[in-house]
């Protein structure tokens, strides 16, 4: 009797362990399911997308803001051997939008990285003077930061990328060589054509830089088309003319209007024409055109007229240089259209 009541007992403590156990289990699993469920518990971070891939861009590319109503405008400033003047403070500077004056609030002198353009004439024209062609765009690409991009066009009777933006200087140099000259001359073209190429390039500021000897016979595009397409890139030209002397009869009329054509469009955009009727002058003009693209006054401001109406903004800058100073000159972006809403 003794016996069977004491297996009773233990088969109801057995059964009583198992339900403590039972409902352990219950419990932790109950526990393990609130914490798995709660949204506070999870702690995984995702992948932030930087910018430059949201837009598009590398890497090494990130994106510049600038707030839209800040208005920067390149100035170089020369002597009158073309040389760099530096060391100018903000005071020396007056700034007017359409004859109206504006106060100058950013002021830097600005050595940053670069997306240039070279756009060689390959006419037959050009026949003569390819080596020394050669050796200015070396000697400009002598001048460049380590961040600065290029692309390569030429152009004659079609216009042709050669090389598209890279960083390597030496691919540029290679490409140069496999340049012979021959046909017309369509430079207006290669202008335009270049401007589109540079809406793809990664650096804020951005120039082109044009080696030819005369003007336009081939081109399907006008010089007032070009004009308005400079108008609305903020890009700077630089062009050099190697042009024939005055008084040679085998000018032609395209040759003899080249000046007017190359210099109109690069004051424009805030560049500048270098005629030569040399072309052992080469390399030093390449040289000069690097140093006024790396040595630029930066003028910002926030125009009095803050009307969003997409109507162009005529700039002006006027240095204002101590007596006794040397007789200096400035170039600037001419102009700028208005946002729109």
């Amino acid at each position: 009797m003794k016996l069977h009541g004491f297996i009773h007992t233990t088969k109801v403590f057995r059964f009583v362990g198992a339900a403590r156990l039972s409902i352990l289990l219950l419990f932790v699993c109950l526990v393990l399911c609130i914490t798995l469920a709660s949204p506070q518990s999870v702690n995984i971070e995702p992948r932030i997308r930087s910018v430059a891939h949201a837009n598009g861009g590398g890497d090494n590319t990130p994106n510049i803001r600038v707030d839209s109503n800040l208005v920067l405008i390149p100035v170089t400033v020369v002597d009158r051997h073309d040389q760099m003047i530096a060391g100018l403070e903000k005071e020396r500077f007056k700034l007017y939008e359409d004859k109206v004056e504006q106060v100058i609030t950013h002021f830097a002198l600005d050595d940053a990285p670069v997306s240039v353009g070279l756009v060689f004439d390959a006419s037959g024209s050009m026949d003569r003077k390819m080596r020394k062609s050669r050796e200015a765009v070396g000697q400009f690409l002598k001048t460049s930061n380590p961040e600065d991009e290029f692309f390569l066009v030429q152009f004659n009777d079609t216009v042709e990328l050669l090389c598209g933006l890279t960083q390597q200087s030496e691919d540029i140099q290679n490409r140069l060589m496999w340049i012979r000259p021959k046909g017309r001359t369509a430079l207006l073209d290669a202008i335009y054509f270049s401007l589109q190429q540079m809406k793809k390039a990664h650096n804020a500021r951005k120039a082109i830089i044009i080696v030819s000897d005369g003007g336009d016979n081939y081109s399907r595009y006008s010089i007032g088309e070009i004009k308005n397409a400079v108008r609305e890139a903020d890009v700077q030209l630089y062009a050099i003319g190697i042009f024939e002397p005055p008084d040679t009869r085998a000018r032609t009329f395209e040759e003899l209007s080249g000046p007017i054509l190359l210099g109109a469009v690069a004051e424009q955009s805030g560049g500048r024409l270098f005629e030569i009727d040399d072309v052992n002058e080469l390399p030093d003009v390449a040289l000069k055109i690097g140093q006024a693209i790396r040595n630029q006054y930066i003028l910002g401001y926030t125009p009095a007229n803050l009307r969003r109406d997409g109507k162009y903004r005529a700039v002006k800058v006027t240095l204002m240089l101590p007596k006794g100073f040397p007789k200096a000159r400035a170039s600037w972006r001419r102009g700028y259209y208005a946002p729109v809403d």
